[in-house]
């Protein structure tokens, strides 16, 4: 009778101690996948931001014979850049929420003169902001070379940073995309952080590319 008793005891010990570990295991899983959702989200906007310089960089001021005095499609630049960052965020696989995009910066980055390559911001740049309707449909700027297709997003404020005068002559003069991004949590762990006062996370990323330089 002693031993049965003892071992009901024994019993309910041991689940008063998992009833006590479960909730801490359950954050744990919970704060992994997160970070993995949290890194997927992250990778898209990289791979976004370096799709956006790489156009931008090949781009230049849109001079249809390469050549810094020309700038014969320059409205065109701003919005391939943008139309090919939309098209990572958007692509088949991609987690990002477009309508989270703070914004996307196009910047102008220049040698700074100290060292080789140190190429730094100048403070010129076009920003453009998420565009959409109620229907979370896109009402943006036209994807170019389309008079019926927006995009999702739209400039915003005053660009400093204008493609016709962009060239890759010496001094090395680069160009830049940022952008940033509100990523909300995804597991039930993010009514948790909510209480906490921290249900997001804000994520940005930039690259910057030289300018291809012009033809001799």
């Amino acid at each position: 009778m002693k031993r049965l008793v003892w071992r009901r005891s024994q019993r309910g010990q041991s689940m008063a101690e998992f009833a006590m570990i479960l909730p801490v295991i359950m954050v744990l899983l919970l704060g992994m996948t997160e970070m993995g959702f949290a890194i997927n989200h992250n990778t898209s906007i990289v791979t976004a931001t370096r799709q956006g310089a790489r156009v931008g960089a090949e781009l230049v001021n849109g001079s249809a014979i390469r050549h810094c005095g020309d700038s014969t499609y320059s409205a065109t630049v701003d919005p391939q850049i943008i139309a090919a960052v939309e098209g990572v965020l958007t692509s088949p696989g991609s987690p990002v929420a477009v309508s989270q995009v703070t914004q996307v910066v196009i910047f102008e980055v220049a040698d700074d003169g100290t060292a080789l390559h140190n190429m730094t911001a100048t403070g010129h740049k076009n920003i453009w902001v998420s565009s959409v309707d109620l229907a979370g449909s896109p009402n943006g700027t036209l994807l170019p070379g389309s008079t019926t297709q927006h995009m999702y997003f739209t400039p915003s404020g005053t660009a400093s940073y204008p493609a016709s005068g962009r060239c890759g002559s010496a001094p090395a003069y680069g160009i830049g995309v940022s952008i940033t991004y509100t990523y909300k949590f995804i597991t039930p762990l993010g009514s948790i952080a909510t209480l906490l006062g921290a249900g997001k996370i804000q994520m940005s990323d930039q690259t910057i590319m030289a300018l291809e330089p012009p033809s001799p």
